[in-house]
């Protein structure tokens, strides 16, 4: 089944770039849009991506190459951060040394980048900011950023928790939840974990343990499999990406148990977020992970729409939010209300 992405309302400031991954102009009349400029015409773009953890890491990396290419009239100064924020202030450094026109950051966490933003002010590069945010008191050492609502994310989800548990009668303090976490200190992290403790907090959920799995496969195995054996009575797994939700459901199945949302019956509910893993969403169409709160991935054209905003001296929005969806097969909620908004939940993906 397709899956589409909505572009944010800002693209509709410069519609003659927005060829590309997750545009609404189809990519085979990219030619028609956009001329292949000379070299002298590129822009220099320095890319600092945090690294490559997860199936949307890279899904959102090929989303940047694809949306800054040479036919688009940039060029792309790549640089993976490999998890290590030490990398990632090197390559900033580097890029300003380069005299590159903007900067666009991945930052790996949200603390310790005042100093190296700050040099890059001093020289006059823009940058903008994806996916996660920083923590830096003076706003104004970033121009923008594009990415999820995470804590948003964290209350979608939630909310279907609760509302399938109640259309089942099963009463709060029946739930026995754990949550493996994703890198402890990133902006995805603290919003999905948010999220979750004040909805167990509100509904008398019980929230028993909240461990870091690294957003990887591996660690949510680990951290699963340790988890099953201090808790005899777990129901629900909270897991803040799709990776370690299936490095989770591994180690529930290895373990001689069932991941599924029949929980009155020994079954574990898995929830997990991105929807960008061919498996997980499969795993989502067979009722192994119950819901996945979508993390849209698809960054490269919205970056690249606010780099043409900057271009010709306009102030983009601060703060970008895509829109993003939920997914599950499981039958009995089709959509929540969160902040009085309603969300569809989707069936086909």
């Amino acid at each position: 089944m397709k899956r589409f992405f909505k572009l944010i309302p800002l693209l509709l400031l410069i519609p003659a770039i927005l060829a590309g991954c997750g545009s609404s102009i189809p990519s085979e009349n990219a030619e028609e849009i956009l001329e292949t400029p000379k070299a002298d015409d590129l822009v220099t773009v320095g890319f600092s991506q945090l690294g490559a953890e997860s199936d949307w890491r890279s899904a959102n990396t090929d989303s940047m190459l694809s949306a800054f290419t040479e036919e688009a009239g940039y060029n792309l100064i790549y640089k993976n951060g490999q998890q290590k924020q030490a990398n990632q202030i090197t390559a900033i450094r580097m890029f300003i040394q380069q005299e590159v026109d903007y900067i666009v950051l991945a930052p790996s966490t949200e603390d310790g980048w005042e100093t190296v933003l700050g040099e890059a002010r001093e020289a006059g590069i823009p940058v903008i900011l994806v996916d996660r945010r920083v923590n830096t008191a003076d706003k104004n050492l970033y121009s923008c950023w594009v990415g999820s609502d995470f804590e948003l994310e964290g209350k979608k989800m939630a909310a279907w928790i609760k509302a399938y548990t109640e259309s089942k009668g099963i009463a709060p303090e029946d739930l026995h939840i754990v949550n493996i976490q994703g890198n402890i200190g990133s902006t995805a992290q603290i919003g999905r974990t948010r999220g979750l403790a004040n909805a167990a907090r509100d509904n008398g959920w019980d929230l028993m343990a909240e461990v870091s799995g690294d957003f990887t496969e591996n660690r949510g195995r680990e951290v699963m499999g340790a988890l099953l054996k201090r808790f005899d009575n777990i129901n629900v797994v909270y897991c803040e990406n799709d990776n370690m939700a299936i490095g989770a459901i591994d180690a529930i199945e290895s373990a001689g148990r069932k991941a599924g949302p029949n929980i009155q019956n020994g079954e574990i509910m898995v929830v997990s977020f991105d929807g960008v893993n061919e498996t997980a969403l499969d795993y989502a169409r067979q009722g192994k992970i119950s819901c996945i709160a979508e993390c849209n991935p698809l960054h490269g054209p919205r970056v690249r729409a606010l780099i043409e905003v900057l271009k010709i001296g306009e102030t983009p929005e601060k703060f970008n939010y895509v829109d993003e969806m939920l997914f599950s097969s499981v039958p009995g909620v089709d959509a929540i209300v969160v902040d009085d908004k309603t969300y569809k939940v989707e069936r086909e993906y």
